[in-house]
């Protein structure tokens, strides 16, 4: 946890979607300091004629590499929260050749109660996970 969603323009190669979540896992360690094995990560692809990702009037540009990423987590400060969207871009930039400007993050914050990692449980309730 957190857990990360991916919306991509199909197109990329499995090498390449998998260098897309390495750069992104290192991204969220730094930025939230969870464990390595803290990794929740799915890959939506989409034809190009469904995805329509604009800016809001910003005069951001996107091209065929844009990436939403939408995290769904528990509360995390400001502070962590912009030091994510600086470390994925610079990752997602360095390692995979995506632009800043094609990249976009949504964050969904719940609760403890709101997760259960298996076996019927909330890990997070019953103290098995801090």
């Amino acid at each position: 946890m957190p857990f990360l969603r991916f919306d991509l323009i199909k197109g990329r190669t499995d090498d390449e979607i998998a260098t897309l979540l390495d750069a992104a896992h290192e991204a969220m360690l730094a930025a939230f300091k969870v464990p390595v094995r803290d990794r929740y990560q799915i890959v939506h692809e989409h034809e190009p004629s469904r995805v329509r990702i604009e800016d809001t009037g910003l005069g951001i540009e996107r091209t065929e590499k844009v990436v939403l990423v939408q995290v769904t987590t528990r509360p995390r400060s400001t502070e962590e929260k912009q030091a994510f969207y600086r470390l994925l871009t610079e990752a997602l930039s360095k390692r995979c050749g995506i632009a800043p400007s094609d990249v976009m993050v949504n964050f969904v914050t719940n609760t403890d109660a709101d997760w259960s990692f298996g076996n019927g449980e909330a890990q997070f309730l019953t103290g098995k996970l801090g």
